[in-house]
């Protein structure tokens, strides 16, 4: 008898889910554990996603679209009338602010997402860059620019510790992280 495909997947998102939201170290969500926590055979995670990092990037982006969903405050900053520049640095603060509280799976996943993601997957990014520059920069420029910022937010969080360590910059501080982030987009937008 077969399995729903679909079935499939979401047993799996809610296994590696499962499986991270108790795990000290990613090391240890192995396709085999994901398997057996989903019942399904081992196969199925390439078959679904392609591979583990792939499945564990969708569960790390189901729990940031929930969080966006979730976050009045966010669409409030959407509504408010800020510049386009503001936008993109409280998008991007929110952002590194909710990876830094799945410290877990940014670690799993950021070699992935920066390997593979194409340049300009930012959209919401993209979109505020575009709007700053008007027809100053041209699209791909913007859309350079937009990976370039994730691209150096993602590996902050990643590096968070030695961020601390050897610049005095603690990201898990709102303060600090917010002046970080507002700082590295000034640098790349300037005025």
């Amino acid at each position: 008898m077969k399995r729903d495909p679909d079935k499939t997947r979401t047993a799996l998102i809610d296994a590696a889910e499962k499986l991270m939201s108790r795990c000290d170290d990613p090391d240890e969500v192995t396709a085999r554990a994901i398997t057996k926590e989903a019942g399904v055979n081992l196969a199925m995670i390439n078959y679904c996603f392609g591979s583990r990092e792939k499945l564990l990037y969708e569960v790390f982006s189901r729990s940031h679209r929930n969080a966006v969903t979730l976050d009045p405050e966010l669409g409030e900053i959407m509504k408010s009338g800020l510049s386009p520049k503001e936008m993109l640095s409280e998008v991007h603060f929110r952002t590194m602010k909710l990876m830094l509280a799945n410290y877990k799976y940014c670690k799993a996943l950021t070699k992935y997402i920066l390997i593979t993601r194409k340049i300009g997957d930012r959209r919401d990014s993209v979109r505020f860059i575009q709007q700053h520059y008007g027809d100053r920069k041209t699209e791909g420029e913007c859309r350079l620019i937009a990976f370039e910022l994730s691209g150096i937010h993602e590996l902050a969080v990643l590096r968070y510790e030695e961020i601390r360590d050897v610049c005095g910059i603690d990201l898990t501080d709102d303060n600090e992280l917010r002046r970080f982030v507002y700082g590295n987009i000034d640098r790349m937008l300037g005025d």
